[in-house]
């Protein structure tokens, strides 16, 4: 089974899925591949899989990624063979993809994997808040580019099997866990 978390920018949806991950031994990540610049507390093959973009490129040729996109003026995509390492040892594998990304992978691998969709949803003025209080600091441009993109994500939230207004943290994971147990039980 895989697990889609969506939602803007700054909605939560890594801290939502890291949590997810430490509190269920059967829910497993694999890193996004990404032509980004790394950041400080990025980990190379954990937090993301940094090529360059020629090398994105060379992947895309190979059809070895299931989708990718280009958000924040870099590319970003999902690697076959991690995802597949995943599901083929057992593992729910759970993901953070933004809502084209969530779209494409629903339109490829609807036949042969269960696949969850979870939208988080952020007032704009909280989402403007969290991201002015990351720990890597966007800058005053970078977050107006990633407000910008609110209505058009928002626009795509009835794709999604589940909505979840992530004010409070814990309740937000309380009802993902519940999510997960009960599609595993109907699966």
């Amino acid at each position: 089974m895989l697990v889609i978390l969506s939602g803007v920018a700054g909605a939560g949806k890594d801290t939502v899925k890291k949590e997810i991950v430490k509190r269920l031994e059967y829910v497993d990540t694999f890193p996004t591949v990404t032509s980004r610049p790394m950041r400080e507390g990025d980990i190379p093959g954990i937090t993301y899989i940094f090529v360059t973009e020629e090398k994105f490129k060379e992947m895309i040729e190979n059809g070895e990624l299931y989708e990718y996109d280009i958000h924040h003026n870099n590319y970003y995509g999902v690697a076959k063979k991690p995802l597949q390492e995943k599901i083929s040892n057992g593992k729910v594998a759970i993901r953070d993809v933004d809502v084209n990304g969530t779209e494409n992978l629903v339109k490829q691998l609807k036949e042969t994997i269960k696949i969850i969709t979870i939208f988080l949803r952020v007032p704009k003025e909280e989402l403007r808040r969290r991201l002015e209080l990351r720990e890597d600091k966007p800058s005053e441009e970078e977050i107006k580019l990633r407000l910008s993109r609110f209505e058009y994500e928002e626009s795509k939230m009835e794709q999604y099997d589940y909505i979840i207004d992530n004010i409070n943290q814990e309740q937000t994971i309380q009802k993902v866990i519940k999510i997960i147990e009960e599609n595993m039980e109907n699966s």
